[in-house]
């Protein structure tokens, strides 16, 4: 019964709400000129939900099939019909979506002339909103085709990223398009729906595998999804938080019919974190003691229920006019025109700790992976297992200091100055590696995350096959790491990524993602602990570092001589009354690559030296304990060797 009872529920409830949304908040009233019509007024809300639906009911399916569920079994070949079911339908109503959204652009009605199909095709394919819808469709519909030919555990995980993929054009929809803060709105939206997806999505599979369940089965599939589902609260949490942050502004905005939904959507989500502490403490306890099924199922509907609210009012929220206006200034400064913020004040020694952007995505890796490292230590602590402090300090060091240049100055003025950006990138590639590498995070893993014995796989699981893997493999190779930590300089500053890298936010991210994985990568090569498929000898290591280090500096050197200015109609526009000129500042820029760069460098070639020492002498005393043993039975036979050739003589 709750295989339908609680999907059809779930639809229902956010059909309710979002009309009652719609209503309340004046997403759905006529406008007095070019009004699409009431078909586009509530079709266009309609199918967007729809589109929310399809895509957390592809990416939930695809995350327990993932996570949770034996490939062996039945029930992965029906969650992965799921998925292909729901990128079908997201296939559907995405394009429903951006045809609706042509309709409510130009205002125009339907027609079958040449004429209306050519600016459909104009909007499809040279307007934003248009692009977006289109890139939607066409990769929910190779996600449809991929969930049914793909059935490879391993393959999968692409399969899912893709699914992910198809979130990011949404995500630059709706307020986070116009709002002040639009990097900020747009992190916080994809953080939104993605999370919501699992966590939706995640609950309505499971009530759809509910005939192929048993109790047993039951009890780890629930287990597993609550703790992803634990994770996905918080994300949605802290990411409803920073959208109403914005786009509310105060206290006394909650009045208003915006805040009033916010304010319902809220109590939905209070209500299902309830329903998620019940299922970690009385439930799944219950499940497991052989008891408890028919009310574990009533608990699933009535979660259904209340996140079917949540959709439906999330989803009025993004028609409805927010308080805090979202217009650009009629008066914009150069600044502000070329990124949607307005100049800072000058930077001084003053506000290097006072000034902050907050970037959501990476206050949540940092605080999860602080949290997530603690727990595995502590884990190990309780069954008796020794890890070493310095290491525990170090991830944490190195979480904090990724915190603080995702986070703080740098992030504000990153975008106005070459020099700040470049300052960044010597932290992001050189200095927080060395702290994160040398924490052991693969090996901590492995010894803290348990085993799993019943054919799925685990976070454990997962890790030991991307190590060694075929292309974990040829990343960990020491040359490889080096040849991709220098060339990466070239390919990113003299091509056009880095224009995507600085004028776009996604870009932007990107960006601090390649450098973390170069230079942790270049980092394992050369101080790693974590087990690797091969190291260099220690001679070697520091030729290495020297020849690629060599390379760092030249790049430096070039930018502190060169006249030219990188992105001069980015960093030469800004207008920007204070500071140097945009070349004198890419020229410090420069300096910073190769004076603060050598820093790393050298803490680098002293932790190489030292693990050589120690390397030697824990060799000699191989040698010693060996001879002690076997009475110094090599030093004896090596002389009688000698003698010999000189009885020969």
């Amino acid at each position: 019964m709750i295989r339908v009872a609680g999907p059809a529920a779930l639809v229902g409830v956010a059909f309710v709400a979002l009309i009652v949304g719609l209503e309340y908040g004046g997403g759905a009233t006529a406008l007095l000129l070019s009004d699409p019509g009431p078909l586009v007024r509530f079709g266009l809300p309609i199918a967007t939900m729809l589109v929310n639906l399809s895509s957390a009911l592809t990416i939930g399916a695809l995350v327990l099939a993932l996570f949770a569920l034996r490939s062996d079994r039945p029930e992965f070949n029906r969650a992965l019909d799921v998925a292909a079911a729901g990128a079908a339908l997201l296939t559907v109503t995405a394009a429903a979506t951006g045809f609706l959204s042509f309709l409510n652009v130009t205002s125009s009605s339907a027609s079958l002339d040449s004429k209306f199909g050519e600016i459909l095709g104009q909007f499809l394919v040279s307007v934003p909103l248009g692009q977006a819808w289109l890139v939607t469709t066409l990769l929910a519909a190779a996600v449809t085709v991929l969930c049914f030919a793909v059935r490879n555990l391993t393959a999968l995980v692409f399969v899912a990223v893709l699914a992910v993929v198809t979130l990011l054009p949404m995500a630059q929809q709706g307020h986070a398009a116009g709002a002040d803060g639009h990097d900020a709105a747009v992190t916080a939206l994809f953080i939104h729906i993605l999370f919501a997806a699992v966590w939706l999505g995640g609950l309505v599979v499971l009530a759809l595998l509910s005939k192929q369940l048993d109790n047993a089965r039951l009890v780890d599939v629930v287990t597993r999804y609550s703790s992803v589902a634990l994770v996905c609260f918080i994300a949605v949490a802290a990411s409803g938080y920073v959208s109403a942050e914005l786009r509310v502004g105060s206290l006394d905005r909650l009045l208003t019919p915006y805040g009033v939904l916010v304010l319902i959507k809220v109590a939905a989500l209070i209500v299902l974190g309830l329903i998620g502490a019940m299922y970690r403490r009385m439930l799944i306890r219950r499940l497991a003691d052989g008891a408890g099924r028919r009310t574990f199922w009533k608990v699933v509907a009535a979660e259904l229920v209340f996140m079917g609210v949540a959709s439906g009012v999330a989803v009025a929220l993004a028609r409805t006019a927010t308080p805090v206006p979202e217009t650009v200034p009629p008066e914009a400064t150069p600044a502000q025109i070329l990124t949607g913020s307005p100049l800072p004040v000058e930077l001084t020694y003053g506000n290097f700790l006072s000034a902050w952007n907050f970037d959501l995505l990476w206050i949540l890796i940092c605080g999860f992976g602080i949290f997530f490292y603690i727990a595995g230590v502590v884990r190990l602590k309780r069954r008796g297992d020794s890890w070493p402090l310095h290491r525990t300090i170090l991830w944490v060091l190195g979480m904090l200091m990724l915190l603080f240049v995702t986070n703080g100055f740098m992030n504000v003025y990153e975008k106005y100055l070459f020099s700040i950006h470049m300052l960044g990138h010597m932290i992001l590639a050189m200095m927080i590696p060395i702290l994160l590498v040398s924490a052991g995070p693969v090996t901590l893993a492995l010894r803290a995350i348990h085993k799993r014995t019943d054919g799925t796989r685990g976070g454990r699981e997962w890790i030991l096959l991307a190590v060694h893997s075929k292309i974990g493999t040829f990343l960990a190779n020491p040359i490889v790491a080096a040849a991709l930590f220098a060339t990466s300089l070239l390919t990113f500053y003299y091509t056009p990524l880095f224009r995507w890298a600085t004028t776009d936010h996604l870009g932007h991210e990107w960006m601090i993602v390649h450098f973390l994985i170069v230079g942790y990568l270049f980092a394992q090569a050369l101080i790693g602990v974590d087990p690797v498929p091969y190291k260099l000898p220690y001679p070697f290591r520091l030729l290495l570092l020297l020849a690629t280090m060599a390379f760092h500096a030249f790049f430096g050197l070039t930018l502190m001589t060169g006249s030219g200015l990188l992105l001069a109609d980015w960093y030469g526009s800004m207008g920007r009354p204070w500071g140097l000129s945009a070349i004198a500042d890419q020229q410090a820029g420069g300096g910073i690559a190769w004076s603060i760069g050598e820093i790393p460098t050298l803490i680098l070639a002293i932790v190489v030296a030292i693990q050589w020492g120690r390397s030697d002498t824990k060799e000699t005393k191989r040698l010693d304990r060996n001879a002690d043993r076997t009475n110094d039975a090599e030093l004896t036979e090596y002389n009688r060797m000698l003698e010999r050739l000189g009885t020969r003589r």
